[in-house]
């Protein structure tokens, strides 16, 4: 695999981020891709995020959440300056990110949306989301993420 093998990597690249890749095996199988990373790297679902694609008010914005919990609509919606927010159809998801489900990214999405992230992710050194495919995360500090996302801070978990 090349150094930039995904737009995600090319950004951190890009943007002299530290970063690590975590490859997994991905079974083409589950659908539970956020249960699939911490099985198999072992790691702390409070500290592995999933980035989800909800359609705020009719605008597409990503939210980024442990594992461990939900997206929680509400604060979501509060958070981006909206008044409603419901998950986005998994095809505009992957037409605007660029990235199939299970494997979107963060970072280096096709067209930036609006992005906030669970105030949790503070708590770490370092945290995981999807490097950009299925079968590779990357570790990052949480303080470049929000930088490079131009993310917005906020209490969006429950449960």
């Amino acid at each position: 695999m090349s150094a930039a093998a995904t737009p995600a990597i090319a950004a951190l690249i890009r943007a002299k981020v530290d970063h690590t890749l975590h490859p997994y095996h991905h079974d083409p199988a589950t659908t539970a891709f956020g249960d699939e990373v911490v099985t198999a790297l072992g790691w702390d679902p409070d500290r592995v995020f999933k980035t989800l694609v909800a359609s705020v008010d009719g605008a597409l914005t990503v939210g980024i959440v442990p594992v461990a919990a939900q997206l929680d609509m509400k604060a979501l919606a509060a958070a981006a300056g909206g008044k409603k927010a419901q998950l986005a159809r998994v095809a505009d998801a992957e037409r605007s990110s660029g990235y199939v489900a299970g494997g979107i990214s963060p970072l280096g999405q096709r067209k930036p949306l609006p992005t906030v992230i669970d105030s949790s992710a503070r708590a770490f050194p370092t945290i995981l989301v999807s490097a950009g495919k299925r079968g590779l995360q990357v570790e990052v500090a949480p303080g470049d993420l929000v930088t490079l996302t131009r993310a917005t801070e906020a209490d969006i978990a429950a449960g």
